[in-house]
């Protein structure tokens, strides 16, 4: 694999999980406005922006697994992190926007 596809599949990663984290923090904003509907649609959308980043991931370990070698860099190991904080920010999107909803609810009762 050349230098120019390694960077290709690490900003690629690091796009679509910037993209994912994003929408999750948007959907938190719309479920604090109690707009339930758009919260979910924006949490779709991540969902999405963070597929495409796992399976760029994927691809790059099961490359590895066969016998291509990808030569360890600072910019894998950045990509690798904005996935992380990616899914950490999800598993707490759905956690607050699940809260909004009990809090706003109890409210209307």
């Amino acid at each position: 694999m050349t230098q120019d596809e390694e960077y290709d599949i690490a900003f690629g990663v690091i796009l679509h999980a910037g993209n994912a984290r994003q929408l999750f923090i948007e959907a938190i904003r719309e479920a604090r406005k109690s707009d339930f509907e758009k919260a979910n649609s924006l949490m779709k959308e991540g969902n999405s922006e963070l597929n495409q980043a796992h399976k760029i991931q994927t691809d790059l370990l099961q490359g590895e697994a066969q016998g291509n070698k990808v030569n360890f860099s600072v910019l894998f190991v950045h990509s690798q992190d904005h996935l992380t904080m990616a899914l950490t920010t999800k598993e707490l999107a759905q956690e607050m926007i699940d809260n909004f909803k009990f809090f706003y609810e109890r409210e209307e009762k």
